[in-house]
């Protein structure tokens, strides 16, 4: 709809809007100046919390990484992790391992998505095509671990699903041979990348890493891309953490804040890595926050797949109608869009209570409006996105 209120026009900017998906902008504006931005979330709302009450805490595992298919992982780790604090339990050392492999290869895989889309929202169809391109092989790479290569359902209380078969498929090994000889020009040795699961993930790891350096020349240095993105949607540090803001938006904003860090779980507090942040505040500077932590995943991803310890990955097999003892736990993580939060609380045994889910795009909403009015219109997609927001999660 659009209709002239006297003092400019207001107009819907979604929710069948190829930039925004399923979310709705409400937007007012005199000339090409921003007065209001109204969010009208909820088009794609599907009861997550409600229906975790029905389902047992097994059964939980597969919709409870849907509202961010992107980073199941991340969507699901908080989960789990409260689960085994009401179960009193750890899973083994080399679970925790696996899980934040799985996790640090989501958020890569996010992030990979987080650029592509930047890049059309801006007018850019080169970043797409590369991102999903190079993407592949993160999303192949998964796939052999868990088994899937979107939801993985791999996570599970006590450890993971599954272990990791020990032979990476020869055509999948010849297939990224092949395309990381195109990509880098030179073609590693029969002994250097064989069917041997950690020489294939190092390797996958080295390439994305220098594709990366390609990313900042065609995005990050991209005249266009700078000319539309300093300045705009600027967020101070005091501004960022009194509205809650977390991930990329909040460390964007010289606010250095890593649940990863700051509150270790699993195998984060056996490697080394930093937390990248800018004192920018606007949208490129989120960017290049994405940018960093897309290399500090691959650092992660090295470390965790060089020392993976030997021995079982889950405590033992849970049935589906899995007992908790009675309880309330909280936990949370850091996915890639940001804090992913739970708390859980039990009294029902087979099933939870209540399931209060509290994700990144949640709290980062806020800044949209916050930072858009006064701006261009030409700005929204810009502050829209640049947000890392993802109008499923919110809905959840």
């Amino acid at each position: 709809f659009i209709y002239d209120t006297g003092e400019g026009l207001v107009f819907s900017y979604g929710p069948q809007h190829p930039g925004t998906g399923h979310f709705r902008l409400i937007v007012r504006v005199l000339g090409d100046t921003v007065l209001d931005l109204e969010p009208d979330p909820g088009f794609v709302h599907r009861g997550e919390e409600k229906m975790c009450e029905s389902k047992t805490w097994i059964t939980n595992i597969p919709h409870l990484e849907r509202p961010a298919i992107l980073d199941s992982a991340g969507m699901l780790y908080p989960y789990v992790l409260a689960v085994e604090k009401l179960m009193g339990v750890e899973p083994p050392a080399r679970a925790k391992y696996l899980r934040s492999l799985m996790a640090e290869l989501n958020r890569i895989g996010s992030h990979f998505y987080y650029f592509a889309l930047y890049g059309v929202f801006l007018g850019l169809p080169t970043p797409f095509l590369w991102c999903f391109g190079d993407r592949e092989f993160v999303v192949d790479l998964v796939q052999f671990i868990g088994g899937q290569r979107i939801t993985h359902s791999y996570f599970v209380p006590g450890g993971v699903r599954n272990d990791v078969p020990k032979k990476v498929p020869v055509k999948l090994v010849q297939h990224f041979r092949k395309w990381y000889s195109e990509a880098t020009g030179r073609s590693p040795s029969e002994s250097e990348l064989t069917d041997d699961f950690q020489k294939y993930a190092m390797h996958v790891a080295d390439f994305i890493d220098q594709r990366l350096d390609y990313y900042w020349d065609l995005i990050l240095d991209n005249s266009i891309f700078v000319s539309r993105t300093v300045g705009v949607g600027r967020l101070s540090a005091e501004e960022a953490a009194s509205l809650g803001a977390v991930g990329v938006t909040l460390r964007a904003s010289s606010v250095k804040r890593d649940v990863r860090v700051d509150e270790p779980y699993d195998a984060y507090g056996e490697v080394k890595f930093d937390v990248p942040v800018r004192s920018e505040g606007d949208g490129y500077a989120r960017a290049v926050v994405a940018f960093r932590e897309m290399k500090e995943s691959v650092k992660i991803i090295k470390q965790l797949v060089e020392g993976l310890p030997d021995g079982p990955v889950k405590l033992k097999q849970h049935p589906i109608n899995l007992r908790v003892p009675a309880g309330e736990a909280f936990a949370r993580a850091e996915a890639a869009h940001g804090e992913m939060a739970y708390y859980v609380r039990a009294d029902r045994g087979d099933r939870p209570y209540r399931v209060r889910i509290l994700a990144p795009s949640f709290r980062n909403l806020i800044v949209i409006p916050y930072t858009g009015r006064g701006k261009k219109l030409a700005d929204i997609p810009v502050i829209y996105w640049s947000n890392n927001y993802w109008p499923v999660e919110w809905d959840r």
